[in-house]
């Protein structure tokens, strides 16, 4: 049994040659994510203005011109740095606090779900029940008087509930790589890490022969 649980170990150890990878994935899924979000951000600036100063119908933010360029930059930059590996640790910083914004300012009312589910979720509440039977009643509808089988052969119909699950899940991610950084090899973090070793190692190989000769 001991000699089992030593291999296993081994060989979960040897995985770590490769432990580059899942900091890659983790940027290269949030990366078009983020090109998006800020992106279209970008492409409709003055609804965006609009939507994070109203108070009514937006985020009610205070200075609404200035935070919605802050966020659309940080995004979309952001988004960038991410694919190449450059500053990924410091670059998440703002991202995170964009995903706490969104989270407090957008989502929190909603609960946790993306996607509306019915009681039989762990995460179901009022809403999302309510929002279930709204669309049962959709479906039963489209059945009648629709061509259903049309509307739903590329996916299923659902509801949006806009909950904090994706935002919350991004910011997992990134808080992933806050710690962990861009990765080995695969990342400008990295060459830059190594170019900067090399360097130190040849000034201190340096100052100790002017040391020795000096002595």
């Amino acid at each position: 049994m001991i000699s089992l649980m030593t291999q296993a170990r081994s060989l979960l150890d040897a995985t770590r040659r490769v432990d580059f990878i899942a900091p890659l994935l983790l940027r290269l899924y949030l990366a078009p994510i983020f090109w998006m979000a800020g992106t279209q951000k970008f492409a409709h600036f003055d609804s965006t203005i609009a939507w994070f100063g109203n108070p009514d119908s937006g985020l009610g933010l205070p200075f609404p011109t200035v935070m919605a360029f802050l966020a659309a930059s940080t995004e979309t930059v952001g988004a960038v740095l991410l694919v190449v590996g450059l500053g990924v640790r410091l670059i998440s910083v703002p991202l995170i606090v964009t995903m706490l914004v969104a989270m407090v300012t957008v989502h929190w009312q909603h609960g946790w779900l993306a996607i509306a589910e019915g009681s039989g979720s762990l995460f179901a509440n009022e809403r999302t029940i309510g929002a279930v039977e709204r669309l049962d009643r959709a479906k039963d509808i489209l059945r009648e008087h629709g061509n259903y089988e049309w509307l739903t052969e590329n996916g299923s119909l659902v509801i949006l509930n806009n909950g904090i699950e994706f935002a919350a899940t991004y910011l997992i991610m990134l808080v992933a790589l806050l710690f962990i950084g861009a990765g080995r090899y695969l990342s400008v973090d990295d060459w830059i890490g190594r170019w900067l070793e090399r360097r130190s190692a040849r000034s201190r190989k340096t100052e100790a022969r002017f040391a020795t000769a000096h002595a």
